[in-house]
């Protein structure tokens, strides 16, 4: 049965049971405690949690969810049952059924005869596991499903336990467990061998609340929940594995031809015959190919700190692992072709994404394998340096710094380093790495706490969302009459807030935007009577309840008051103009580019806007000119803006644009610019026609990462200072040159030419003196242990290439006797500095390199080369002269 069957037996059998099917969710979904979904419930936490109403008519739900885990990327492969990317097929019940339900409904399923929509599985063969005192549960196994009593075993809180992790909702969960055989391993069910016998499904019955803790099982069950959920999670790839008869989840149709493919390319044989460090690899390849697709889908772009690193991090290992079993040239368009190929019938929407997937994932390629040859140079050089340091030593450590630098600086994952590394009989100084990883890390966490709401316990604010969401009435209105229904002071709900008071203020109505799709929130005010209140935030909690974060400039306010919201009107004139400059841009974009350019972010504040896309390549000129142009030709046209209130499924007949990462509902807001010219998901704030936004001045694009780019803008009269400010320049460059503003660049060029020429004639005769000195520093060489030594300091702004010229200048001269001119110069605050050695001298045992060494000591430098000729810098020049008398010392005690 081939995986996509298995799915969708799985969601008929649950519809046919009540169920409402949930799309799965983006694996990018805006949570600041996770890089990606990683579990079939994540996007039901808020109603697990009590933060949300289930919006599920009947209570229940199922769906199958994309999920990524990377914790262990290291260990995939070497087992045969985990991936990193997998899908979760689960049915979720919200206060309906409980245990026995949840059962029932699995057992079915797994049973049931394939002619009759099951799985067809033998029920001889399958086990249970219950928490240890859970005799409900396994009552229900025994006396109504009939599953033997030793088939029914019992798990302590580490393995049939389940909670999030924090305080919340929980309860014992049961596991289904498949008999594979005895040539799988030993009898006794799963406590006896979870390699045997495969876990296929997970029930989890919330039934309590527990409290503060750690681990799995540190915790204290501070009581029961008000109304018991169930949650379940069935592996859609462990299902196939099964009932596809093959040993492993990297053997089913889902990821077996893409080991095919990689057997053709790399002459490698996967199976029996390989080695088992081969086998490692092929799954390594496959399992990779499949998540950095998917991850490249959602949105995710290769980079160097989270998601983007993560995903750089698989590319990477996809590549290093190709080339260990042998690939010699570009691999990453086979493989990308082939799971693209295997993963379509599930999701459709990589047909129109391939081109994109493709672009993105050989890049990156392209630039790994640049940096592989440089970096494993590099690898080369620190092992080399470390051998000759600590050649007395026999074990040897390669420092955290260097890994570090391989990973910052080429993109290595550690796990490269560490099998590099491993080949040269090195170990590698991990607690120096994770040092230098952890700050890193600090960092970026900086950032994800700094997200509005990112952390604040949102279950505040559930009887507002469920009881009281904010009836937004700024598509119609800037000034609404609203009722005050509540106030929250330092995280804590209040009655009155007085002058002087930093609040948050929920009102039943409100003509303020709060921000979502890239658009900031409106600033405004809150007034009754003598009171006034300056709103400076608003955001959305649970898409349905506005928190407006204002200060109390002038009177209070009351819980129940009627007050008067009224909007800034410049800054939404300004945000709608923005906003909708933005949409102009990205048809525009689409247009030049086509349609690879996908958007992957936003920001428009009143007057300026910011549009991030996925495009691998710097944009020209000349593009950049055309975008403009068709954006400001759109602005010119006078286009009608129109908006659609819709189903989901008819925005995308239409041919709406939707944003990676964003969750919609079933009804949609579809803004329309010019017909088909703009047509997208938004539920911003727009102008009335294209003619309102007013100029656009597109100021340039950059890289935001790998395979990300950026385009600037600004809008309206922000637009028209802007070329104001640029007209006036243009005019003072030109009365400065005397020419006319179009013959500006011909002038510019020709200063140009005539600068360089000047700098290349100064750089001449400065070369030239110095070489000229060449006779008068040779005669002020002295005789140290039989070598001819020169130690001087040549005058302030002689660069190290400098250095170089007069250094090889001079040993060519005295190339007919041993000798050694040590130079150095103060060049823009550091000290660079030369050693160069004469054959002869060199036939004695003179190193340059230990010389430069040595003069390094003095000077807070370092440096190194070959034997006749070694160059270093520093950053203490007043050490110069005893670093000089230092190396005459060398010379001398050789």
């Amino acid at each position: 049965m081939k995986t996509h069957e298995i799915r969708e037996r799985f969601t008929q059998h649950f519809v046919n049971s009540g169920h409402e099917v949930v799309p799965s969710a983006s694996l990018i979904l805006d949570d600041p405690n996770l890089l990606f979904v990683n579990a079939g419930m994540v996007p039901f936490k808020p109603y697990f949690l009590g933060q949300q109403t289930p919006p599920f008519s009947q209570g229940l739900a199922t769906s199958i969810q994309k999920c990524v885990r990377t914790l262990d990327i290291e260990e995939v492969g070497i087992t045969t049952r985990h991936n990193t990317f997998f899908q979760m097929a689960g049915n979720f019940s919200f206060g309906q059924y409980f245990k026995e339900g949840a059962i029932s409904n699995a057992w079915n399923l797994l049973t049931k005869d394939v002619e009759d929509g099951g799985f067809g599985l033998d029920p001889e063969r399958l086990w249970v596991t219950v928490y240890l005192d859970d005799d409900e549960a396994a009552e229900i196994w025994r006396d109504k499903i009939g599953v033997p009593e030793k088939r029914i075993q019992r798990l302590g809180m580490e393995d049939n336990y389940w909670s999030m992790g924090v305080p919340g909702p929980c309860g014992p969960c049961s596991e289904i467990y498949y008999d594979r055989g005895s040539e799988y391993g030993k009898d006794g069910g799963p406590i006896a061998d979870d390699n045997r016998y495969m876990e296929i499904w997970n029930l989890v019955f919330m039934q309590n609340e527990r409290g503060e803790g750690t681990g799995k099982g540190d915790f204290e069950i501070v009581g029961e929940l008000p109304k018991k959920n169930i949650d379940t999670g069935l592996g859609i790839e462990r299902v196939a594995c099964l009932l596809q008869g093959v040993d492993n989840v990297y053997e089913t149709d889902l990821l077996r031809p893409v080991i095919d493919v990689a057997e053709e390319l790399t002459g490698a044989t996967y199976g029996e015959k390989a080695t088992e460090q081969d086998n490692i690899r092929f799954r390594v390849v496959a399992d990779h190919s499949r998540t950095g697709m998917m991850l490249i889908l959602d949105g995710v772009t290769p980079g160097n700190e989270g998601r983007g690193y993560i995903l750089r991090r698989l590319l990477r290992r996809i590549i290093r692992s190709a080339k260990l079993l042998g690939a010699e040239g570009p691999t990453m368009e086979r493989f990308m072709n082939t799971v693209m190929d295997t993963m379509t019938p599930s999701y459709p929407e990589i047909a129109d994404n391939r081109e994109r997937i493709l672009r993105v994932a050989i890049n990156e390629e392209k630039a790994f394998l640049k940096t592989l040859e440089s970096g494993t140079k590099l690898f080369d050089e620190a092992v080399e340096d470390l051998r000759s340091t600590h050649r007395a030593k026999t074990q040897k450590v390669l420092s955290g710094d260097k890994a570090f630098e391989l990973h910052d600086t080429y993109g290595f994952p550690i796990d490269l380093t560490l099998e590099m590394a491993q080949e040269a009989g090195l170990d590698v100084d991990m607690d120096g790495f994770n040092a230098a990883m952890g700050e890193q890390r600090r960092r970026a966490k900086a950032d994800n706490q700094a997200k509005k709401h990112g952390h604040t316990d949102l279950s505040l604010y559930r009887d507002w969302v469920d009881n009281n969401p904010t009836v937004f009435t700024g598509y119609e209105e800037l000034v609404s009459g609203a009722n005050v229904i509540g106030l929250v002071k330092d995280g804590q709900k209040v009655n009155e807030v007085h002058e002087g008071d930093e609040v948050e203020v929920i009102l039943d109505h409100s003509p303020l935007y709060a921000e979502s799709g890239g658009q900031m929130a409106d600033r405004g005010r809150i007034s009754a009577g003598e009171s006034l209140l300056e709103v400076n935030d608003v955001q959305k909690i649970g898409k349905k309840l506005w928190v407006h974060k204002a200060s109390v400039t002038a009177g209070g306010l009351d819980l129940g008051m009627s007050v008067e919201a009224s909007v800034d009107e410049k800054w939404r004139h300004g945000a709608t103009q923005a906003h909708s400059a933005t949409h102009l841009i990205h048809a525009a974009l689409r247009q030049v580019l086509g349609p690879t350019a996908v958007q992957a972010g936003s920001l428009n504040r009143p007057g300026y806007l910011r549009f991030d896309f996925n495009y691998t390549e710097q944009l020209s000129q000349e593009q950049m000119e055309e975008i403009a142009l068709i954006t400001n030709q759109a602005i010119d046209s006078n286009m009608a803006v129109n908006t659609i209130e819709t189903s989901l499924e008819e925005a995308k007949a239409m041919g709406a644009m939707a944003l990676f990462g964003e969750n919609y509902g079933n009804q949609v807001r579809v803004v329309e610019i010019g017909g088909p010219f703009s047509i997208e998901l938004c539920g911003g704030t727009h102008v009335g026609s294209s003619a309102e936004i007013g100029p656009v001045s597109v100021l340039g694009e950059s890289s935001v990462g790998s395979g990300a780019r950026r385009i600037e803008a600004y809008s309206g009269m922000d637009a028209f200072r802007y070329y104001s400010k640029e007209t006036a320049l243009v005019e003072g460059v030109s009365r400065e040159l005397k020419v006319q503003s179009e013959e500006l660049p011909e002038r510019i060029s020709q200063l140009s030419e005539r600068l360089k020429a000047a700098e290349k004639e100064i750089e001449g005769l400065r070369k030239a003196q110095l070489t000229a000195r060449a006779s008068e520093i040779i005669d002020s060489a002295t005789e140290v242990n039989g070598i001819k030594t020169i130690t001087l300091q040549l005058p302030d702004g002689t660069s190290g290439g400098d250095l170089r010229t007069v250094a090889t200048d001079i040993r060519n001269r005295m190339k007919d006797t041993a000798a050694v001119i040590v130079l150095g110069a103060v060049d823009k605050g550091k000290f660079p500095f030369i050693a160069a050695a004469t054959g002869k001298a060199v036939d004695e045992g003179v190193k340059a390199g230990d010389i430069v060494k040595r003069l390094g000591e003095y000077v807070n430098g370092r440096g190194g080369g070959k034997p006749d000729m070694a160059q270093g810098s520093g950053t203490a020049p007043e050490g110069a002269q005893r670093g000089f008398e230092a190396v005459k010392d060398l010379l001398q005690s050789r």
